[in-house]
């Protein structure tokens, strides 16, 4: 018999790196300024480390498609599992939304054009329906999609932080300079506390690490060096273009997280070193092209994970029946309709909103912010199921376990579910001035109408054990 083909550490490295790498986040990141050094490593070491070994133990004890969803359900019952699957899905068509707005954006910057109501709508809408269909299929079918896509992702983000590095080098300028190392610590106020959940955005998708135990040689060493290893990585690769973005434009600018800052970007540390023009605009058409390819490789690579879920969760009553539905090749297809259904419905609103209000970048991040406080909604139930689970089912056989005592593992879970429900807060309300607060009255709505849809459903799960 072929002797089964092992998992080594460093293919487990470049696998988190892969799966949580997104280029859209390099904007918000970059809005952090240069305090984001701090945060990182605050972060890595307070969230992503604790969260990875946490989510590598859970999913080996209790491997399950349902993920979360299962972990929660083992702890809490069905209804707060209901709870985890309905904003773990609700995330992802708002995701796809916020990189419809993107693609749009880019292309008019791109191009240094306007398109009009009836362009938006068909470019938003196709790419859409593009990424939906390709939610029908397998992965495997896929995987020269995200396999292009991850390649276009590194190209661009480390070319975009090489090239600051090499305008600061060049040129000795820097539009967001470093002048003491009073610069790298944040102030602590509600503004620079919101960024937490940017950072924590950027971890989400950890958990999968847990699902390749059986394939390692050793996960009992390799997981914390992976996930260690694999979140360093994942810093550098945000880091570095976001330190481009800083060089390149005024914090101001970078702060209003408008996708066309990549444009802008590419323009302004070109046009650094000393190209052409012609070739400038060459290479910023080339480079938009990617950034939009791997916002279609992005939704292939986590489609078939969050519509399974859904219709784990729907096979078990707690989301609509819709979702269970699957094709001849096994794949919940139904749960890709609808994501690309309510992600239309999203869009179209958007652009309405747009004839009023004449700001698309404010659609991608009033979307982007939606999408990523739904999905850390979803996650923070799990540390403290963790904890439950921990204490009160010993029998269940641990493959891998989070090293140290009982009290220092508790701490581990709940220092990261503090940051997480921090982050959520800070995000809501990162100020308290009347003009902010009126700017985020369509945040405020779209998680007060997501929760009411949340709880609709929860009303009619039925209270049956795990």
């Amino acid at each position: 018999m072929e002797k089964k083909k092992k998992f080594k550490l460093f293919d487990a490295i470049l696998g988190t790196v892969c799966l949580t790498l997104v280029c859209e986040s390099v904007m918000p990141t970059a809005a952090i300024g240069n305090t984001q050094y701090f945060w990182w490593i605050l972060l890595l070491v307070g969230f992503c480390l604790p969260y990875g070994m946490i989510t590598a133990e859970l999913g080996t004890a209790y491997p399950s498609e349902g993920g979360m969803y299962d972990w929660v359900k083992r702890a809490f019952g069905p209804k707060w599992a209901g709870r985890v699957a309905w904003n773990y899905w609700v995330n992802f068509p708002l995701w796809i939304s916020s990189l419809a707005v993107a693609i749009t954006d880019i292309i008019c910057g791109m191009f240094d054009i306007e398109l009009s109501i009836i362009a938006l709508l068909i470019i938003q809408l196709a790419y859409v329906w593009l990424v939906t269909f390709l939610g029908t299929k397998r992965i495997g079918e896929s995987k020269f999609i995200v396999n292009l896509g991850t390649a276009f992702k590194i190209i661009l983000l480390l070319g975009i932080g090489l090239l600051g590095i090499y305008t600061v080098i060049k040129t000795g300028h820097s539009a967001n300079p470093i002048t003491s190392v009073s610069d790298l610590f944040p102030a602590l106020n509600l503004e620079n506390l919101s960024f937490i959940s940017i950072i924590l955005f950027n971890f989400m998708g950890f958990e999968v690490v847990g699902t390749w135990v059986d394939d390692m040689d050793n996960p009992k060493k390799d997981i914390p060096k992976a996930l260690i290893f694999g979140g360093l990585l994942m810093a550098v690769f945000y880091v570095l273009p976001a330190t481009g973005f800083n060089i390149a434009l005024d914090p101001d600018v970078v702060a209003e997280m408008d996708p066309e800052n990549v444009v802008e970007v590419l323009n302004a540390l070109f046009t650094s070193v000393g190209i052409s023009a012609g070739a400038i605009k060459t290479i910023v058409i080339i480079a938009g092209f990617m950034f939009i390819y791997t916002f279609i490789a992005n939704i292939a690579s986590w489609s078939f994970g969050v519509n399974e879920v859904a219709k784990y969760a729907a096979d078990d009553g707690s989301m609509p029946k819709v979702f269970s539905e699957t094709n001849s090749e096994g794949v919940p297809y139904k749960a890709s309709i609808m994501n690309g259904i309510v992600a239309s419905v999203i869009c179209i609103g958007g652009i309405i909103a747009n004839l009023i209000s004449e700001d698309a970048g404010a659609n991608f991040s009033l979307f982007f912010c939606l999408s990523w406080i739904t999905l850390l909604i979803s996650y923070a139930p799990m540390f403290l199921a963790f904890i439950k689970l921990r204490k009160e089912d010993k029998a269940t056989k641990r493959v891998y376990k989070v090293p140290g005592s009982d009290v220092v593992v508790k701490i581990a879970a709940i220092i990261p579910f503090v940051i997480l429900v921090l982050g959520i807060v800070f995000t809501l309300f990162g100020d308290f001035t009347p003009e902010y607060m009126a700017d985020s009255i369509p945040l405020y709505v779209g998680v007060v109408l997501s929760f009411i849809i949340e709880e609709i459903l929860v009303l009619k799960i039925k209270n049956k054990k795990a």
